[in-house]
C-alpha cells in the first residue's frame, strides 16, 4: 500500500523531512479503529512534540488549530513564543527566550506557513475559525487536531482543563446534521507513544452530558486516563 503523504507544499515536505532529525518516529496505538477522514482528535500538547509526531508521521489526513499568533506576522509570533511559550509554559528565563527566539523565531514562521493551521480566537473572530473548521472537515475530508488543554502551569503530564471550542464545534456540526466522531488521544513523549481511544459520536457524548463544561471535564478524564497507558504490544 502507498504511504499516505499530507497535502502539503513540496518545500514544506522536504523541510520535514530535515525534521525527522529532531522528531523521531512514535509507536502508535489505536485502541478502537484508526482516524480516517472527518473526525476531531484531541490530544495533549508536549509543546511541540504532539504536533510534530502527527504532522511529520500520521498515516491519515490532519488539520490543525493554532492560536493565531502563531499563524499572523513575525513581530507577534517572537512576542508570543518568547513570553507565553518558551516564558510561561516551558518555564525558561525571559531572556533567554528573547534571546533564542531572534533565531527560533524565524524558522518557527517559515514552519508555520508550511503547517497551513486554522487560527483560533478568543473573540468574534471565532467565527472565522468555526467556518474554515467546517469546511476543512466537511469539504476536505480532513481530521481536525485540537490541542484544548489549558496549561496556566506549563505543560504537565495530568492536564489541568480544557477549552470548550472543539464543543462549539461539534454542535455547530450537529445543527448541520454532522455526527462528528471525536477521538481523544494522549502523546507519551519520553516512550514515544501515541495512544488513541476509540471514536466517540457527538450525538453520543450529548447523551453522556447535559453541559459544554460536563462535555470539556469528561473528555479531559478520559484524555488524562490515556496518560497511565502501557503498552503490552511491543
Amino acid at each position: 500500500m502507498k504511504k499516505y503523504k499530507q497535502k502539503r507544499k513540496l518545500w514544506y515536505r522536504g523541510l520535514k523531512q530535515v525534521m525527522k532529525i529532531r522528531y523521531k518516529k512514535p509507536h502508535y496505538v489505536f485502541l478502537g479503529e484508526k482516524p480516517t477522514n472527518g473526525a476531531i482528535i484531541l490530544s495533549n500538547h508536549e509543546g511541540t512534540d504532539a504536533p510534530m509526531a502527527l504532522e511529520i508521521y500520521a498515516d491519515f489526513p490532519v488539520r490543525m488549530w493554532g492560536t493565531y499568533e502563531m499563524n499572523s506576522g513575525l513581530k507577534r509570533l517572537y512576542k508570543y513564543q518568547t513570553k507565553i511559550y518558551y516564558h510561561e509554559k516551558k518555564h525558561w528565563n525571559l531572556h533567554l527566550a528573547r534571546l533564542f527566539c531572534l533565531l527560533a523565531s524565524p524558522l518557527t514562521h517559515l514552519f508555520y506557513k508550511g503547517l497551513n493551521l486554522i487560527s483560533t480566537y478568543q473573540d468574534s473572530r471565532f467565527r472565522t475559525t468555526l467556518k474554515q473548521s467546517i469546511e476543512a472537515i466537511v469539504d476536505k475530508k480532513e481530521n481536525l487536531v485540537i490541542f484544548p488543554e489549558k496549561s496556566p502551569n506549563g505543560y504537565v503530564a495530568e492536564l489541568e482543563g480544557f477549552y470548550a471550542g472543539f464543543v462549539v464545534l461539534a454542535q455547530t456540526l450537529y445543527k448541520q446534521g454532522i455526527d462528528v466522531p471525536i477521538y481523544v488521544s494522549y502523546y507519551h513523549k519520553k516512550e514515544r507513544l501515541y495512544v488513541f481511544e476509540k471514536p466517540l459520536l457527538f450525538s453520543e457524548l450529548k447523551r453522556l452530558c447535559e453541559t459544554r463544561e460536563e462535555m470539556t471535564q469528561y473528555l479531559l478524564n478520559r484524555c488524562n486516563n490515556l496518560s497511565t497507558y502501557q503498552d503490552t504490544t511491543k
